[in-house]
């Protein structure tokens, strides 16, 4: 309200700037209650990790998202025709090019979800976990739909498609704030950063702008628990609509038309989720033997080094590492010794050497 109310100029920049801390904090407190007793947790609601990737459907109730479960992953998800026939968290899991992939059917979130209203915080607090969020909408309101589903996860700390803000922030026993900017900002500037700082109580640090950043992109750099998550928009329901709608909705960035109930355009789908997830699959070879080509070991793009890959498999075997012998398109030579510091891309081989 006060917000709204405020006129935005360059004087009231820093004021807006402070509005928006505070109110970042506030939304925090709500989402982590204070201390007190931890009464009863009530049912669980999350579940075990398997596979080499975690996709969370996230949507509104009745758009589809069990339907689209049992479809994929043939796994019974309860489907029925009023909103909230799913209770709990459904898993099911899906192998695609080798790699297995856990899909979770979430209850549907509705407005004020992130504030607590119908177990959202709950909902949400799964989503936070996955590799990828699949937004599922109908595609007959969808776009009402998607801002307020992309509200409600941005109010918990979930941002879609998006990079880290570039940002360098370090807290310090004393000295100040120390202010760097490496390129020209068009929204921030000394006194705003410290106003926003002084919201939450840190007089010492050095803050470092690398890219032209907002207020926003600020706060969530010191708030710190922010999770950046690729995300796709489902539309659900496409028997329903004309061709012509359809060749619009193709035009839509990060967005996948499909029919749960008739199974149509699932390939693409699958294509898409596999594109978002970044992995990277390696292959094993024993010695003497021709590579395994069935089961890949996958790893995520950040991690691809010949380490990670041996503790993906079990942590003891990097003491016994001598060295690997690496084919593919990471080596300049086929085969090529390398240590376990070389960093390995898709559908590489390896064979491990050990003492």
């Amino acid at each position: 309200l006060f917000m709204a109310r405020t006129q935005k100029n360059k004087a009231t920049s820093n004021h807006l700037g402070l509005l928006k801390a505070r109110l970042a904090k506030m939304r925090r407190e709500l989402i982590t209650p204070k201390g007190g007793s931890g009464g009863g947790t009530g049912e669980g609601f999350d579940v075990a990790k398997t596979g080499d990737a975690r996709i969370g459907f996230v949507g509104f109730p009745s758009v589809g998202k069990s339907t689209l479960l049992s479809n994929l992953a043939g796994v019974y998800s309860e489907v029925a025709a009023y909103e909230f026939t799913t209770l709990t968290t459904v898993p099911g899991v899906i192998r695609y090019k080798g790699a297995k992939i856990q899909l979770l059917d979430l209850p549907g979130i509705i407005e004020g979800a992130k504030d607590g209203k119908g177990r959202g915080r709950q909902v949400i607090a799964v989503a936070r976990t996955c590799n990828l969020i699949l937004i599922v909408l109908d595609v007959l309101k969808p776009l009402g739909h998607k801002k307020l589903i992309e509200h409600e996860l941005e109010g918990f700390g979930i941002r879609l498609n998006k990079q880290p803000p570039n940002i360098g922030f370090k807290k310090k026993d004393k000295g100040g704030i120390n202010f760097t900017v490496t390129c020209p900002q068009s929204e921030l500037d000394g006194d705003a950063v410290k106003s926003i700082l002084a919201e939450y109580k840190i007089h010492n640090a050095d803050i470092t702008l690398r890219s032209d950043s907002t207020a926003d992109d600020l706060i969530d750099v010191v708030e710190g628990n922010r999770v950046y998550i690729p995300c796709i928009y489902v539309l659900n329901k496409i028997d329903q609509i004309s061709i012509e709608e359809l060749d619009i909705i193709y035009k839509v960035p990060h967005c996948v038309p499909i029919s749960a109930h008739s199974r149509w355009n699932f390939d693409d789908l699958l294509e898409k989720m596999w594109d978002y997830l970044h992995l990277v699959r390696i292959y094993t070879k024993p010695k003497g033997q021709l590579p395994d080509y069935t089961s890949p070991v996958v790893l995520p793009t950040e991690h691809t080094a010949v380490e990670d890959f041996c503790l993906k498999i079990h942590k003891s075997l990097l003491k016994e590492l001598k060295y690997a012998l690496v084919w593919g398109a990471s080596v300049k030579h086929n085969p090529q010794k390398v240590g376990k510091d070389h960093v390995m891309e898709d559908e590489d081989v390896i064979q491990l050497v050990k003492k």
